[in-house]
């Protein structure tokens, strides 16, 4: 990952999705769940949206981590 590539989080249903208004300054590309209808999905189609739409998956919950353990990488995680 360069210096100068934009970050976008994608913060999991378990992160308050005032988290991302907070840091809309700093990572202006970044989401909640919400903001894609996402929040009831599976955790393997967040991962597979995070992954087409180049986020890194902002989460609480070690399945993601999981998930990433069998699938590899992007989208990577945050945990």
């Amino acid at each position: 990952m360069t210096l100068n590539m934009k970050l976008k989080l994608l913060f999991d249903e378990n992160i308050s999705y005032k988290l991302s208004q907070r840091l809309a300054d700093i990572f202006s590309d970044s989401k909640h769940l919400k903001a894609f209808q996402l929040e009831k999905q599976e955790d393997i189609q967040i991962w597979e949206f995070a992954k087409r739409e180049d986020f890194i998956v902002v989460t609480q919950d070690s399945d993601f981590n999981d998930i990433s353990t069998l699938h590899g990488f992007p989208p990577y995680v945050i945990w």
